[in-house]
């Protein structure tokens, strides 16, 4: 068998998530194309974890009104040609049948044409919208250690968090080869370990490639199924004996602290959206975006340093093009393009490209789309009945504009 390091490895990017519970965030593009952290999508983090750990031959999948996402991934990730790297968007083609993606499974099965053009010895699955630092090299290292078709990637969490997740019920006399996967148990057994904890599948996946190629083609007929990697093909390896799960606690990421070494945010919530936002401005922050050891690459366009003029500025991320002029702002996400006028107010909110806050307007725990333009004297954020009579989400204490929204 080849070393790990020498086999070669297709890594396949399931993108094609509709996110209905970031609505309005999601309403003209799909979850993995969000904005984050001011100049990021949320799909650059799984790609700049693929690209660090030496996976560069990557497909997207995508579906979900997916131009801004495809133009991202077109715009933003180009590699060198000269040693086969590449980075490319696929949309579903509706190759073996009239139907779209039924599933994250069948994403899969109906582009196995790209496993068999690249003729992979490992396939790498990883989901387009989570937040974290991982490297995949020693997650294949493991999967090929371990010797199964199948390697789970999963996060520890306190055991009362198990019924929101998938759990990763373990051997007891072997940890790593997973005896059950139950999705979202009322009554889950700890990990043996520590009986306060349970195993959490990230959404991650190492397969061999001709036991992938194996099980989504067998999956596609079976009658009943959801066609979901972690709902159907997962439990068909555990029931083989042929799932191993990979502890994301031993993951090492070059430049990571102890305090954001393995953080790991599921942003499928407009509240852990929002959260995860505000875990990057703190002055010690909870995930590092200086990490240079282990970069988040994205493109941010052709906009000029950012600029703060005569104002009060605390806690607060500027991303290029941001002109703060005689305001106040803190706790806050500015993406490019941002303009606070004289006297205005932000506090505790996300503002994304070139929305626009008029002179002494306040924002609190907002979060506004591109192109939001808030009137000066008016107030955000702060009555959430008039925030709702103006068409704004009202959310787990937060106040929501989707794009172009008005201020009426």
């Amino acid at each position: 068998m080849a070393h790990p390091s020498r086999k070669k490895v297709l890594a396949i990017v399931l993108a094609g998530g509709e996110g209905k519970r970031l609505m309005p965030l999601t309403a003209d593009r799909a979850k993995p194309a969000v904005p984050f952290g001011g100049t990021y999508r949320l799909i650059d983090f799984a790609l700049s974890n693929l690209v660090n750990s030496g996976c560069r031959q990557v497909v997207v999948l995508t579906q979900y009104k997916s131009h801004s996402l495809d133009r991202h991934v077109s715009q933003t990730w180009r590699m060198s040609t000269l040693l086969g790297n590449y980075v490319a968007s696929v949309p579903a083609q509706q190759r073996v049948g009239k139907n779209w993606y039924l599933g994250s499974a069948d994403a899969i099965y109906q582009s196995l044409n790209l496993v068999g053009d690249e003729r992979p010895d490992i396939v790498v699955v990883v989901g387009a919208d989570h937040v974290y630092r991982m490297d995949f090299a020693q997650m294949i290292d493991a999967h090929c250690e371990a010797g199964v078709g199948c390697t789970v990637a999963a996060i520890r969490q306190p055991i009362e968090m198990a019924d929101q997740f998938g759990v990763i019920d373990v051997e007891p006399d072997d940890p790593r080869r997973i005896r059950e996967f139950l999705e979202k148990p009322k009554d889950p057994v700890g990990l043996p370990d520590n009986p306060d904890e349970i195993l959490a599948s990230m959404g991650n996946y190492v397969f061999d490639a001709d036991a992938l190629v194996e099980a989504v083609t067998r999956d596609a007929d079976e009658i009943g199924s959801k066609h979901d990697m972690g709902g159907d093909i997962v439990p068909a390896f555990v029931r083989r004996n042929q799932a191993a799960v990979y502890d994301y606690r031993d993951n090492e990421v070059p430049g990571s602290t102890e305090r954001d070494r393995g953080y790991w945010r599921d942003v499928g919530t407009l509240r852990s959206y929002y959260d995860a936002q505000l875990d990057v401005v703190s002055p010690l922050p909870i995930f590092n975006l200086y990490n240079y050891d282990w970069p988040i690459y994205t493109s941010h366009g052709p906009y000029p340093p950012a600029k703060v003029v005569d104002s009060s500025v605390d806690e607060v991320l500027f991303s290029p093009g941001v002109v703060v002029s005689g305001g106040s702002v803190a706790r806050s996400v500015l993406s490019p393009g941002v303009f606070v006028s004289p006297g205005a107010e932000v506090f505790g909110s996300v503002l994304m490209n070139d929305v626009r806050i008029g002179e002494g307007a306040v924002v609190r725990n907002a979060i506004l789309d591109k192109n939001v333009v808030i009137p000066p004297g008016a107030q955000v954020g702060l009555d959430p009945d008039e925030d709702r009579a103006r068409g704004f989400v009202v959310q787990d204490g937060l106040t929501i504009a989707g794009k172009d929204q008005p201020y009426d």
